[in-house]
C-alpha cells in the first residue's frame, strides 16, 4: 500500500469511530432519541383517527406517580386542541387486573367523569381502596357512593366487553413496550420518557408538533 494512502485511511477511520460514538441526532425541536423519546418502528396506535394525533397515558390507579401526574395531566388534557386525540388506558398486565377492569366498567356505564379520578383519591388519600390488593366489591362500594348502581358494575366488570377491552389494551401495551406505569405514547410512534412529572408533558406537546409539523 502507497505511504502516502495511510494517513487519509486513518483519517477516515477516525471520522467513522467518531460517527459511531455520537449521540443520536436532535431533531429541530431539540428532542433527543433515548433521552427524552424510544422511536416505535412497529409501534401501534390505540384508536386511530384521520387527522388526529394520538395521546395515551398508560397508568394504573394504584402507581403513585400515576396519582401524582393526574393532577397535571388532567387539565392539560382538557386544553389540548381539537386535532390531539387523548385516551388513558388501564395497564392492563394481567387478563383479570381488577384495577383495570374497574376502569372499563366504569367506562361502558359512562361514569368515568365521577370514578376516575375518584379512583385515585380513594387510593392514595382516603384510604377506601386499599392499593394493589383492592378488590371488586371494594371497587363497587366506592363506586356505589359516586352514583354507580352496584349490580350494574359488577356485571359490566365481568362482562365480554370488558374481556375485548382488557385484550386490546394488553395488546397496546406489548406492541409498544410498555413495562411500567405511566408511560405516554404519541401516536404509535414514540414513547415518552423524560426526567420529571413535569418533563413528560413538555416531550409530549413536542413530540405531538412533531407528528402535526409531518401529517401531509
Amino acid at each position: 500500500m502507497p505511504l502516502r494512502l495511510i494517513p487519509a485511511l486513518l483519517a477516515l477511520a477516525f471520522a467513522a469511530c467518531l460517527a459511531m460514538a455520537a449521540p443520536p441526532a436532535r431533531a429541530g425541536d431539540g428532542l433527543v432519541e433515548g433521552r427524552d423519546y424510544v422511536p416505535l418502528p412497529a409501534g401501534q396506535a390505540l384508536a386511530p383517527e384521520p387527522g388526529k394525533i394520538e395521546v395515551v397515558e398508560v397508568f394504573a390507579y394504584w402507581c403513585g406517580h400515576c396519582n401524582q401526574l393526574q393532577p397535571l395531566l388532567g387539565p392539560w388534557a382538557r386544553r389540548l386542541p381539537a386535532d390531539v386525540a387523548f385516551h388513558y388506558l388501564p395497564a392492563a398486565f394481567t387478563r383479570d387486573d381488577v384495577h383495570a377492569r374497574a376502569y372499563f366498567a366504569a367506562e361502558s356505564l359512562d361514569a368515568l367523569d365521577r370514578t376516575h379520578e375518584a379512583s385515585y383519591r380513594a387510593m392514595h388519600r382516603d384510604g377506601t381502596l386499599p392499593g394493589r390488593s383492592a378488590s371488586a366489591d371494594e371497587y363497587a362500594a366506592v363506586y356505589a357512593g359516586l352514583g354507580v348502581r352496584r349490580g350494574a358494575f359488577l356485571a359490566a366488570l365481568a362482562s365480554p366487553e370488558v374481556d375485548a377491552r382488557m385484550a386490546a389494551a394488553r395488546g397496546f401495551m406489548v406492541a409498544n413496550g410498555v413495562e411500567g406505569t405511566p408511560t405516554v405514547i404519541v401516536n404509535g410512534r414514540y414513547r415518552v420518557l423524560g426526567r420529571s412529572l413535569a418533563d413528560i408533558l413538555r416531550i409530549t406537546e413536542l413530540l405531538v408538533a412533531r407528528e402535526r409539523a409531518a401529517a401531509p
